[in-house]
């Protein structure tokens, strides 16, 4: 299996620091955010993988992380996001890189605290469909929120005023060859953008979906707040700083 980070978008809502980079490049403690979904995917066994990003500062991906042997990897392979299309119409870059085999896609700004292992080698062994990450937390509004239904998801809800659950979507998704068929039948949302949601919602619909649920601690680091929270959280993990330097924040999940 191979996999996909995506990396692209202006990051508007931390701007001004993405005046000058990609907020993908922005530190997370003593890090760059891109460090943290490849760690994922490397930890999860997969060498193979594609970074979509997008922006002004593309070529700065290339002088940071190179083929990417601060991974262990011998190669890292790039393709380029034009404009503001949506997670689905990024992730539509990668469909001759997939090459017809099954993918991981994780979204450049999430970053977990334990291994995915696991979940990737559930999905290695489904026949076909798709496979997500849920994680309970206390404000499933702000996420896509996932009905389940004994062992099944009933349908995703992008951000509902009331949640029928309170598993929220992770940006880790697994997906078999026949995402990109889902994704060029997509028609652009209200925000003009192709969603990762409906992405999604076309497997449930075919009954080829399954999920696992995330353990450990998740959070997403594309606002100020959750930036923060993010270094918190890493500092913390890493036994680097006292609890007392970094008071406790909410955590996504915990």
């Amino acid at each position: 299996m191979k996999g996909v980070v995506l990396a692209g978008g202006t990051g508007s809502r931390l701007s001004p620091l993405t005046k000058i980079t990609n907020k993908h490049l922005l530190p997370i403690y003593d890090k760059p955010m891109i460090y943290y979904p490849i760690r994922t995917l490397v930890d999860a066994g997969i060498q193979d993988i594609l970074i979509v990003t997008g922006g002004k500062n593309s070529g700065d991906f290339l002088r940071l992380l190179g083929n990417g042997k601060d991974f262990g990897l011998k190669h890292l392979n790039y393709t380029y996001q034009e404009g503001e299309g949506g997670i689905a119409d990024a992730l539509a870059l990668a469909e001759h890189f997939a090459d017809g085999g099954g993918i991981c896609v994780v979204l450049g700004d999430n970053i977990v605290e334990k291994s995915i292992r696991e979940a990737v080698d559930s999905f290695r062994r489904q026949e076909r469909g798709a496979r997500i990450l849920l994680k309970e937390v206390p404000d499933a509004e702000r996420f896509g929120v996932a009905e389940i239904e004994g062992d099944r998801i009933a349908g995703i809800e992008e951000k509902p005023a009331r949640p029928k659950s309170n598993y929220a979507v992770t940006g880790i998704y697994m997906y078999d060859a026949t995402v990109f068929e889902k994704i060029h039948t997509l028609v652009p949302s209200a925000r003009n953008e192709l969603e990762i949601t409906d992405v999604n919602n076309a497997f449930i619909r075919e009954g080829t979906m399954a999920f696992s649920f995330l353990d450990g601690w998740w959070t997403d680091a594309g606002t100020f707040d959750s930036q923060l929270r993010a270094t918190n959280l890493v500092a913390r993990t890493q036994g680097s700083v006292s609890a007392e330097v970094f008071p406790e924040s909410p955590i996504p999940g915990r």
